[in-house]
C-alpha cells in the first residue's frame, strides 16, 4: 500500500458505437485505478480510444459496459455508471474536463467572464453576484489571465490564452479530478511549456488529480506519475512513468518510445517503425490486436488474445512474450 487514497477506479470499460449496422469498438475492456493527487498519462496513436475513454470516465458518454467508481470529497464511493442524471449533477462539479481545441471549445459569442461564470451559474444559481465575481476574478488571476480583459471575446486571445480560459472554466468549481484531453497539442512548443507548468503548479497548490490524455510522450513523461498505453481501444501496458519509459514490456510501447525526440545531438535513438496500417476497429484482428504490425509476432499471437497481467509491482502488460523480450527504452542517468 502506498498510503494514498484511491479516487478513481475504472473497471472493464467498453464503449461501442453503432452506425448503419456496423459496431465500432472504441474502448475495449479498460481497467485501472488512480490515487488522489496523481497524474495518469494515457497515450497512443490517433483513433486508439483515448478521448473516448476520458469522456466515459466523466460520463459525457454512457459506457456500453463496465463501471467507474469515484471516491467523493466526503469519502463516499459513488458508481458513476449506476446513478441517474440528477444525482450525477451533485458530483459533476468535482470532476471536470479541459478540451483539446482551445478555439472550438469556447463560445465565440460569450465574453471570457461569461465563459468562466457559466459553470457557477449552472451549479450554484443562488450564489450572490459579489461572491461569483470574486471567484471568477480569483481563478482568472490564478491561471495567469489579465483580469482587465474578462469582458473581451475569445477571438481577441492567442491559443495559449484561450487554453488558460478553458483551464479557468474547469477550475472555477473547485474540482478534485480534471480530465485533460490533448490540452496542449494545439499549442506552440513554448506555449505548451507554459500551460504544462501551470497545470503542474495548480496540482501542487490545489491537490488536483489529472487524467492527462496525449499523443506526445515527451509531455506525458514530464507531467505523469503513471502512464497507460492504448492500442485499438485496449490498454496494452500500464506502469509508473520511469519504469515504463526505461523498461517497456510491450512492443507497441517500445515503438512509440523510439519515436520520441531526444534533446541531445550525441544520442541517436534507433527508430522502430510500425509496418502496415492500424486495423479497422469495426473488424479487429483475431488474437492479439497488435500482431498485424508486431515484429515479434508468433503463431500464438495470431490465435489467442494475451492476458492483461501484472508482471512487476504496478506494471501491467498484455503480451504473450513480455517475459522473454528485451525491449529498448530510455536510458536514464
Amino acid at each position: 500500500m502506498n498510503g494514498k487514497k484511491q479516487i478513481l477506479d475504472v473497471q472493464h470499460i467498453h464503449m461501442r458505437f453503432n452506425s448503419k449496422g456496423v459496431c465500432v469498438r472504441a474502448v475495449a475492456d479498460v481497467s485501472f485505478t488512480v490515487d488522489e493527487g496523481e497524474t495518469i498519462g494515457i497515450v497512443g496513436e490517433s483513433g486508439c480510444g483515448k478521448t473516448t475513454l476520458g469522456r466515459c470516465i466523466v460520463r459525457a458518454y454512457e459506457p456500453s459496459e463496465g463501471e467507474v467508481f469515484y471516491t467523493a470529497g466526503d469519502g463516499e464511493k459513488v458508481n458513476f455508471t449506476r446513478i441517474d442524471a440528477k444525482t450525477m449533477k451533485k458530483y459533476r462539479k468535482e470532476i471536470q474536463m479541459i478540451f483539446q481545441d482551445p478555439y472550438s471549445s469556447l463560445d465565440p459569442r460569450m465574453t471570457v467572464y461569461d465563459i468562466i461564470r457559466e459553470p457557477l451559474a449552472a451549479n450554484f444559481p443562488r450564489m450572490p453576484k459579489a461572491e461569483m465575481d470574486r471567484r471568477i476574478m480569483d481563478i482568472a488571476a490564478r491561471v495567469g489571465l489579465n483580469t482587465s480583459y474578462l469582458m473581451r471575446y475569445p477571438h481577441a486571445f492567442s491559443g495559449g490564452q484561450r487554453q488558460r480560459i478553458g483551464i479557468a472554466r474547469a477550475l472555477v468549481l473547485n474540482p478534485r479530478v480534471i480530465v485533460c484531453d490533448e490540452s496542449v497539442s494545439a499549442l506552440d512548443v513554448s506555449i505548451q511549456a507554459q500551460v504544462i507548468n501551470l497545470l503542474h503548479d495548480l496540482q501542487k497548490e490545489l491537490n488536483l488529480t489529472y487524467l492527462f490524455i496525449s499523443h506526445d510522450l515527451s509531455v506525458v513523461e514530464y507531467i505523469s506519475d503513471k502512464v497507460g498505453v492504448m492500442y485499438l481501444g485496449k490498454l496494452v501496458e500500464y506502469a509508473p512513468t520511469r519504469e515504463l519509459y526505461s523498461h517497456p514490456l510491450h512492443p507497441y510501447t517500445e515503438s512509440l518510445l523510439s519515436a520520441v525526440p531526444v534533446a541531445d545531438p550525441e544520442v541517436q535513438m534507433e527508430r522502430i517503425p510500425l509496418e502496415g496500417e492500424i486495423p479497422n476497429p469495426a473488424s479487429p484482428p483475431g488474437g492479439c490486436y497488435f500482431h498485424t504490425r508486431c515484429r515479434y509476432c508468433t503463431r500464438q499471437c495470431e490465435q489467442a488474445a494475451p492476458e492483461y497481467r501484472e508482471l512487476a509491482p504496478d506494471h501491467f502488460v498484455a503480451c504473450h512474450r513480455a517475459e522473454e523480450l528485451m525491449l529498448k527504452g530510455f536510458q536514464y542517468e
